[in-house]
């Protein structure tokens, strides 16, 4: 199972890169297919992969919504994922096959609502880099 990793400095201190690398080596036996930083300031999201849906790099993580407005890690898995993306075809250009890109595109349309709507077992962060939360 993946695994994600983050720091919020409340104090707007900067993020370091090693920082977020550190916390990612301690479960680098939950992910070792690919790993992913994402850091904007005073806020890092890591992220260690294990391959199981869309093998391709287009499941790479932390993933960035269409209009590069949100960033999520996401570690689970959303087994209605294919009906939800179903749902949604008409509102957002999905790019990959995978669950997250559906969980970017279900916040998108319904933010927080969205989770009513998930069936499975999972655990995610959203950043939205526009209103900084």
């Amino acid at each position: 199972m993946c695994g994600i990793v983050g720091i919020v400095n409340f104090n707007n201190q900067s993020v370091e890169n090693d920082d977020i690398k550190n916390m990612m080596s301690k479960i680098q036996h939950r992910g070792p297919d690919d790993e992913g930083i994402f850091i904007d300031n005073n806020i890092g999201l890591g992220f260690v992969r294990l391959s199981i849906l869309d093998l391709s790099h287009a499941g790479h993580q932390p993933m960035i919504s269409n209009d590069e407005n949100l960033v999520i890690v996401f570690n689970g898995e959303i087994y209605n994922y294919i009906e939800i993306k179903n749902e949604l075809k008409y509102d957002y250009n999905f790019k990959t096959g995978t669950d997250t890109e559906v969980i970017l595109a279900s916040y998108q349309k319904w933010g927080k609502n969205c989770l009513n709507k998930f069936n499975g077992m999972f655990a995610f962060v959203i950043y939205n880099r526009k209103t900084k939360e």
